[in-house]
């Protein structure tokens, strides 16, 4: 079997809680700030128009400085990097959902990570499990009220925060006016999805109209897993994040294949955490469907392979020498994404990882730290 470039494969090979005992206060403000809403929202525009790019050098020679906790400038840009919004801490709680790190979270935390890792942005997205637990009009609220949120930390912080937009995926008007909103409005780089909403995965039929502008606007569309409604407590031995989260990536990374929306949207730019779950493992079986059942032909007319190297893929909580080999044996440099999963593990973590591996050379750490991730994000390209 060949892999995308004509060698062949196989050389290089917060847990979801029902209920929560942290003891955090949960009376918190939306934003805190004192401004109304029109001069929050004017102000966060202003920012995002001027470029994210602003101050993030080209002198990268401090990348084995930061390994090493040197100072050096900071040049990083983290594509996986989690955010919890006030009134979405609340909203968690409520329903007796949220893990310690996520309702933990505070902006300082996460500036002060990335400081610690040479990060100069981070691109902030909500975690599982986004609106999944609500619907209606409360869902709608609670993906503006943090897209909004999002928008302010960009504008006070300029330079340091871009944002992937949440949006209320099985509610098709609620989703495109708020996609509307987020990029036009808000000037979001790209918007946030989790890997399944309930028992549907996101090459479902009834997502068509939104794919459909998402790919009007050639989005990027960062994903995250989440525990379908099918796969919850399966084992008691095993919490979601153990197994079912990188199933789950690898799940609709399928669907989003075989039901034929990599080749009608071929204008959205997927980016999947976790470098693509269990795909890379899997890929004989991604490759070798359209061979076994005709049926599968026309969804992949260039075959699976085709598709799956057009896709991005991060680094979180994959930057060690098993998972880079597996991915790297199908999927060039070029797609992939430095990627932390903080509040939940370092991005010190990752650059450790990525270095001590063993998988990549200085060029190609320069590429997946920062050079890929400017090439696809128009801000910082800007």
């Amino acid at each position: 079997m060949k892999r995308h470039d004509g060698r062949e494969l196989g050389g290089k090979s917060g847990m979801q809680m029902r209920g929560c005992a942290c003891g955090c206060d949960n009376t918190l403000s939306l934003t805190g700030s004192g401004l109304s809403r029109r001069q929050f929202v004017a102000g966060a525009a202003a920012v995002a128009a001027t470029g994210l790019g602003a101050g993030l050098g080209t002198g990268l020679g401090g990348s084995r400085a930061f390994a090493q906790g040197t100072d050096a400038k900071p040049y990083r840009i983290d594509v996986h990097h989690h955010l919890s919004p006030p009134s979405y801490i609340q909203a968690v709680i409520e329903n007796h959902l949220g893990s310690p790190p996520q309702i933990k979270w505070t902006p300082e935390k996460s500036l002060a990570d990335m400081d610690a890792a040479g990060v100069q942005v981070s691109m902030l997205s909500v975690t599982q499990p986004g609106v999944n637990f609500t619907s209606g009009d409360t869902a709608r609220k609670l993906c503006r009220e943090s897209n909004e949120y999002a928008a302010k930390l960009i504008s006070d912080h300029p330079g340091r925060f871009g944002s992937f937009a949440m949006i209320p995926l099985t509610d098709t008007e609620g989703s495109l006016k708020e996609i509307e909103y987020a990029l036009d409005t808000l000037k979001a780089d790209g918007i946030g999805l989790l890997t399944s909403y309930h028992d549907k995965w996101l090459g479902d039929p009834s997502f068509l109209p939104v794919m459909e502008e998402l790919n009007r606007r050639k989005c990027v569309v960062y994903t995250h897993p989440t525990t379908a409604d099918c796969c919850v407590n399966l084992l008691k031995t095993e919490p979601p994040t153990l197994v079912e989260w990188g199933t789950d990536t690898t799940r609709t990374i399928g669907d989003i294949v075989f039901s034929g929306n990599a080749q009608k949207f071929r204008d959205i730019k997927w980016i999947f955490s976790h470098a693509g779950g269990t795909m890379p493992f899997l890929i004989e079986r991604f490759i070798g469907q359209p061979k076994i059942d005709a049926k599968f032909k026309p969804a992949v007319p260039d075959g699976a392979l085709a598709e799956l190297v057009r896709f991005y893929y991060d680094t979180a909580q994959t930057a060690n020498k098993a998972s880079m080999s597996a991915l790297t044996a199908i999927i060039p440099t070029s797609q992939i994404l430095f990627g932390t999963d903080f509040p939940y593990r370092t991005a010190i973590d990752h650059v450790k990882g990525l270095r001590s591996c063993g998988i990549f050379s200085d060029a190609q750490l320069k590429d997946i730290e920062r050079e890929n991730a400017v090439k696809l994000l128009q801000r910082l390209n800007a």
